[in-house]
């Protein structure tokens, strides 16, 4: 998993409803974009810049967080990010602190390597998962989880319960279907032949 280095700003919560939401719509307006960090000793509330947060969600890869809030260091993983409904612009992001020693679940990406028999045979491959929930602690999760099918027959699928990878458990449903090789209509022919 790849990190990212990100800058924060400890912010302050109005004791009102009303004066939070002007104090929100400030920091949105000047570019800032509001976050909390939970999951360690106590919840921090802060800022960010819009900007420095444009690689870390807008990229295909999974990344872990080093971030620097006013000083203090903490690891952690993006939770929840939420959009404005129209402008797709990011109203708030939730991160969850992360150590070496308590597992935590991350969508992994899915890459499948190989060419399967079944295809060469005239079949189609389709993959029907896209990433699969890993659980394990985070240095152990990497960028890309492999799904080796070359030697997947015509018709023959691979489940949840068939993969397996060194330090991670997957959460999916076991009888999930990750990826099969569908009969097409050249392939019926070449067996008929």
């Amino acid at each position: 998993m790849k990190s990212y280095d990100l800058k924060g700003s400890v912010r302050t919560i109005a004791e009102r409803s009303s004066e939070q939401t002007k104090a929100l719509k400030a920091m949105r307006r000047n570019n800032g974009v509001p976050c909390v960090l939970y999951g360690g000793e106590k919840n921090i509330n802060f800022c960010v810049a819009n900007a420095d947060l444009r690689k870390l969600v807008y990229s295909p890869d999974i990344h872990y967080v080093n971030l620097n809030i006013d000083g203090e260091a903490h690891v952690a993983i993006i939770r929840e990010i939420q959009f404005h409904p129209v402008k797709d612009t990011i109203l708030h992001m939730d991160f969850l602190e992360i150590n070496d020693q308590k597992p935590i679940i991350m969508e992994v990406p899915l890459k499948l390597v190989g060419l399967a028999a079944g295809v060469k045979a005239g079949g189609k491959m389709r993959q029907l998962m896209r990433t699969l929930k890993a659980k394990g602690i985070y240095t152990n999760i990497p960028e890309v989880l492999t799904i080796d099918v070359t030697e997947m027959g015509l018709g023959k699928a691979k489940k949840v319960a068939d993969l397996s990878y060194e330090n991670l458990e997957l959460v999916n449903p076991k009888t999930a279907v990750v990826c099969m090789v569908a009969a097409t209509r050249q392939s019926k022919d070449n067996a008929a032949q």
